[in-house]
């Protein structure tokens, strides 16, 4: 007679290939680029990619006369035949009467709050709509979805008579805090988002126990949930910072005179209206990319990480 509790045989083997299949995805990528030809792939694409960057680099380095008749690739056949006065043209001319570490200060103000503001207060939503319940969440959540979809250029005039009327009168809301404003509005949806995907797949076992322990919301939230997120917070943390850093539209609307603006501001004011002086573009852009790099190289180790955060559990 045959035993019908034991397991049959294509049972043991669906399941079997089930377990297989559920091989978290950072591993499976982590294979795939790891060895053969992926390897080779992605060398392959991380070179191809840093050829405009290198280009630019040269080309900074160029004199005026050689940016202009030919391209940065012909430095190969003169290598001795470079210069810095494009370097010293760009931190030595002066934009509406200010020199070009105004701009850059300027920027540095703008982009710091403006990367900590919207991550800290969508930190503090994603984890309520993760963990708390109340009604009208689920609605809440798909209307802060449905808020990436709408254009930042459809909100700025709107957002400007919003600053500029009676009940933000009383504000300090002028110059460089109307753009930390600005951009923590823009920045919030997806940012809230990204973190709620992350937060709402922590282990709810982790969650319970602590509430069985007596912690309040704040205490599982800053001993629990923010040490667990700082993959996915740094992850984001870039994102936005390099919006911010490389912004013009938003600053130039909500900022006001040349003394609030940004160095990409700077920028296209060298340039020229007709784009006769770009050879200064190169060095500027090169100056304006310094600290984005830092930062990046900084926190590379958590990019991975945030990016599949939240994409499977366990």
């Amino acid at each position: 007679m045959t035993d019908i509790s034991a397991p049959l045989p294509h049972a043991v083997a669906g399941a079997t290939d089930k377990v297989k299949d559920e091989t978290p995805l950072m591993t499976k990528v982590a294979k795939a680029t790891g060895g053969g030809p992926g390897k080779y792939i992605v060398w392959l694409i991380a070179a191809l990619w840093t050829v405009p960057t290198m280009g630019l680099l040269i080309s900074s380095f160029r004199p005026e006369d050689d940016i202009k008749t030919s391209g940065w690739w012909t430095w190969f056949g003169e290598p001795a035949n470079v210069t810095l006065d494009n370097y010293s043209s760009v931190l030595s001319d002066k934009v509406g009467g200010q020199p070009f570490s105004s701009f850059f200060w300027n920027t540095v103000r703008i982009a710091v709050p403006g990367a900590i503001i919207p991550i800290a207060v969508a930190s503090f939503a994603a984890y309520a709509l993760s963990w708390m319940h109340f009604k009208g969440r689920d609605a809440l959540s798909v209307f802060i979805v449905a808020l990436m979809v709408v254009p930042l250029q459809m909100c700025l005039i709107p957002l400007l008579r919003l600053f500029s009327s009676d009940a933000f009168e009383k504000l300090p809301l002028e110059g460089i805090p109307s753009i930390w404003l600005a951009h923590a509005i823009f920045g919030m949806p997806i940012a809230i988002f990204l973190l709620k995907n992350f937060i709402g797949s922590l282990p709810s076992e982790v969650i319970e126990a602590a509430r069985v322990d007596g912690a309040s919301h704040m205490t599982i939230f800053l001993k629990i949930v923010m040490p667990l997120s700082v993959p996915a917070i740094a992850s984001l943390a870039i994102f936005q910072f390099l919006w911010v850093w490389n912004d013009l539209l938003v600053a130039k609307v909500f900022g006001g005179g040349a003394r609030n603006q940004p160095m990409t501001y700077a920028l296209v004011d060298m340039v020229g209206n007709k784009g006769n002086e770009w050879q200064l573009l190169t060095a500027g852009a090169f100056i304006t990319m310094i600290v984005p790099l830092i930062v990046f190289l900084s926190l590379q180790r958590f990019f991975v990480r945030g990016l599949l955060a939240g994409s499977v559990k366990g």
